[in-house]
């Protein structure tokens, strides 16, 4: 339990009341804690104002709490600055890394799938808000005592893979381009899909490539492989470089088989059933609609391999939930798919985590158009830009120091970009904005860390010197240690809600209060025993800003 849980249990003791029942005021003027007397009053059958007058003449006066005041409906508590602000600091001190972090989810073990990919297309900005959100989610999961595995699922055995194949057996140039492999593939497949739309000619060859993949021989199986094994490796190329690891990665291909087999059981159960040559699932009853499971010619539709891959989860891993990251346009294939597994008996938690689109300023992304900035593009422009700007702030700097912060900058603004705002908000993105040093971006919380730091170095040993809390008594002193105690319940919140923005937000706000505290005080230059307790604090904000950079997988620079 953190600093700011004990006042409140303390407080809420002695009120008789559950903690939760104790809100901040929206101006700090009205105090620091307060409770809202409206429920209360109406058990008592007096007026809130009447009730909130009463308590506070009533109220035992608390070690920590400097005043008590009723303020129309409320019950408001004003917080000794002095005992507040170090008691927050030996916590976040004492905890260190760990400070924000709790055991809410009782190490249940939850599944959580991401960045699922297709091989045979390019990387893109969109599959980058899939990947941030879904590796924030995971954090946020670890963060809050959960066992979180996380896992990627790889469609390798669309149709998507044989138009390509197609088009790439039916272009030599593909195979004679020195352009890096999976660029060429995604490149493949936007030219593959506008050939094929008005072509019956050529969407029986693709559907003759899609059998022979499907039954694992001829020329098409082959080339599959072989492409294949390029789309995963620049996949990992990509993962490398974004540092995001999954704990194990599954392949549509390696399921099919099974999930052909589960089809089959479901037939004789009557849970899918024949229709004009196809076999579907008629989900009417439920409100969901019918889903299409296998086509008239024979090839099968996501759902196969999809129960399959479920069922192997729920039976190797004993999960408590599963949980899927998938855009919103899935979301009714999702409660189609989770109608399914209820009906085949499956009881475990399973959750689809939507979010919206990512859209460009020139519009709507979509692969088979190539109307898309591909992760290459994206981050070349982007490292050039991060660079030129370090090289202009830092000219005395290594070229190779220079490209890691560069490196550094860039990554971290991507992936803020994607999980700033909430998951269902559609984000239009523009590189020239993310990149920016002010405004609610990833380098503004960057230079603010940066600042921090430096302003640490100059006094190397602080961490050894006595502090004297009594110094720090000021009130833009006691508002940033209150911003600091608040990261647990924001950490807390974000897990619950499986929204990592709320972190990117509480991140920000707290850079800003820092900041108006380092322009408004002198520091450095007070006297000792003050500069050491103002850098005690200043220590604290480092540690907090680097815990919420590692929960959204954000770079903590020392300096920029």
């Amino acid at each position: 339990m953190n600093y700011l849980d004990k006042v409140k249990n303390e407080l809420a003791q002695a009120l008789n009341i559950g903690p939760e029942s104790l809100v901040y005021p929206p101006n700090p003027e009205m105090g620091d804690l307060s409770w809202p007397m409206f429920e209360a009053a109406k058990l008592a059958g007096l007026s809130p104002v009447i009730l909130a007058i009463q308590k506070a003449k009533e109220f035992p006066m608390l070690s920590g709490i400097k005043e008590v005041k009723a303020t129309g409906p409320y019950l408001n508590f004003y917080l000794e600055p002095l005992t507040f602000i170090g008691g927050v600091l030996i916590d976040i001190k004492e905890r260190g890394e760990k400070f924000g972090a709790n055991n809410f989810g009782d190490n249940q073990r939850v599944m959580i799938e991401y960045s699922n990919g297709n091989t045979h297309k390019e990387l893109h900005v969109g599959h980058l808000r899939n990947i941030s959100y879904g590796d924030a989610v995971y954090k946020l999961l670890v963060a809050n005592g959960y066992e979180a595995i996380p896992v990627s699922y790889i469609n390798d055995f669309g149709i998507h893979t044989a138009k390509t194949i197609w088009n790439w057996q039916n272009n030599p140039a593909y195979a004679q381009s020195e352009a890096s492999k999976g660029y060429l593939l995604g490149k493949c497949y936007s030219e593959a899909a506008q050939k094929i739309d008005d072509n019956a000619e050529a969407k029986a060859e693709v559907s003759k490539i899609m059998k022979e993949i499907e039954s694992r021989q001829g020329a098409g199986y082959k080339l599959w492989r072989e492409t294949r094994q390029w789309s995963i490796d620049y996949f990992q190329e990509i993962y490398n470089d974004l540092d995001i690891k999954f704990q194990d990665t599954f392949y549509e291909s390696d399921f099919i088989d099974r999930g052909l087999e589960i089809k089959d059981h479901l037939l004789d159960q009557g849970i899918l059933k024949k229709s004009e040559g196809a076999i579907i699932a008629d989900l009417q009853d439920y409100n969901l609609g019918v889903l299409p499971v296998i086509r008239s010619d024979g090839t099968a539709l996501y759902l196969v391999a999809d129960l399959a891959l479920a069922s192997y989860k729920f039976e190797k891993y004993n999960l408590f939930e599963s949980i899927y990251i998938v855009d919103v346009r899935q979301s009714l294939y999702f409660s189609q798919l989770f109608k399914i597994l209820e009906l085949m008996g499956y009881q475990a938690k399973m959750t689809h985590l939507s979010y919206d689109f990512l859209t460009l300023k020139s519009g709507m992304m979509a692969s088979r158009t190539g109307n898309v900035i591909t992760y290459e593009q994206l981050m070349t422009e982007a490292l050039s830009r991060t660079k030129e700007e370090i090289v202009k702030r830092h000219p005395d700097w290594t070229d190779s120091k220079a490209e890691q912060t560069a490196h550094a900058l860039a990554i971290s603004a991507i992936k803020f970009e994607m999980i700033k705002v909430s998951s269902d908000k559609v984000i239009t993105f523009d590189l020239v904005d993310a990149l920016k040093f002010e405004g609610f971006t990833a380098a503004y919380l960057q230079y603010s860390g940066a600042r921090i730091n430096s302003l640490l170095k100059k006094v190397p040993d602080y961490l050894s010197r006595s502090v004297d809390f009594k110094q720090l008594s000021g009130t833009k002193e006691f508002n940033l240690a209150m911003k600091l105690a608040q990261y647990s319940e924001v950490v807390k919140k974000a897990g619950l809600d499986r929204d990592p923005s709320i972190v990117a937000r509480y991140l920000f706000e707290l850079a800003q209060t820092f900041n108006d505290y380092y322009h408004d005080t002198n520091i450095i230059k007070a006297e000792e025993v003050i500069r050491n307790a103002r850098l005690s604090l200043v220590a604290g904000t480092k540690q907090v800003l680097k815990n919420g950079f590692a929960l959204l997988g954000l770079t903590y620079l020392e300096e920029m």
